[in-house]
């Protein structure tokens, strides 16, 4: 997964995609959530790396992302070994 032009995470279980959020995996709904864009006609750009040189913290989004694979992983093999539910 490329994150930045200098930067880029592998070795990514596959596992780590099952967990989904919003029709989503986590992972692609927080790569989605802190992209940059650029509202077509307005003068407003979002760059939530303007709020992370502002709090002194610009590894905060690759954290969270590495955090989000961690707890996939973890979340679906939690789910898996869950005993199965039977309804009458």
């Amino acid at each position: 997964m490329l994150y930045n032009s200098r930067i880029r995470i592998e070795n990514i279980p596959v596992k780590a995609c099952e967990y989904i959020v919003n029709g989503k995996s986590a992972i692609e709904w927080i790569m989605e959530r802190y992209q940059v864009t650029d509202t077509q006609g307005k003068r407003h750009k979002n760059d939530p790396n303007d709020w992370l040189r502002e709090v002194e913290k610009p590894t905060y989004i690759l954290d969270l992302l590495l955090s989000i694979i961690n707890v996939s992983v973890q979340t679906v093999d939690i789910v898996a070994g869950l005993p199965k539910v039977k309804f009458e």
